[in-house]
């Protein structure tokens, strides 16, 4: 496959467990992601370090290990985009007639202890409350929403420092 060209992607099943009380959504998984078949698996991208400063996963261990570790803290991982159309891997580049969304009445469902989603970035949170948020509001009035920095390479305006401090309130969230 060409990079300049406008190719279909299909996403990946959710990291969850049972014991999830967070959701982390993103919008798809960009193109290095897609090669190697993990979520965030760019090497710039921010998510990795931010999860070893929150929860002490390291961002050099294998990724199931790693997501294991994500899973066993209570945090679940997806996107909002099942399968679309895009150019190379920004999320500009989606073509939004091609969007098909993820199943969340299912999952919701499924999984009932989470209560908080944030979204890895502004993107994440149009594409959810734009395709999604209407049908399920109702269905889940005790989901609460919160949109935090993309720890995208393409988002460099923060710092990785700055980028952390921004998402520590997903761990100050699991507070019972």
């Amino acid at each position: 496959m060409m990079m300049d060209e406008l190719s279909g992607n299909d996403g990946f099943a959710p990291i969850v467990s049972e014991q999830a009380k967070v959701l982390i959504l993103g919008t798809m998984p960009g193109t290095t992601s897609l090669l190697k078949q993990q979520y965030y698996g760019h090497p710039r991208n921010a998510f990795w370090p931010i999860m070893t400063a929150l929860f002490g996963i390291g961002a050099g261990l294998d990724y199931p290990l790693r997501a294991e570790m994500l899973s066993n803290n209570g945090i679940a991982v997806w996107d909002v985009i099942q399968h679309c159309r895009r150019l190379g891997s920004l999320d500009a580049n989606i073509d939004i007639a091609s969007v098909k969304v993820n199943d969340f009445g299912v999952f919701f469902i499924r999984y009932p202890l989470i209560t908080q989603v944030f979204f890895n970035g502004a993107a994440a949170e149009k594409m959810y409350r734009t395709h999604l948020q209407p049908a399920l509001q109702d269905r889940f009035p005790y989901l609460q929403y919160r949109r935090l920095p993309s720890t995208s390479p393409a988002h460099a305006s923060l710092s990785l420092e700055q980028k952390i401090e921004s998402w520590r309130v997903i761990k100050a969230s699991m507070v019972d």
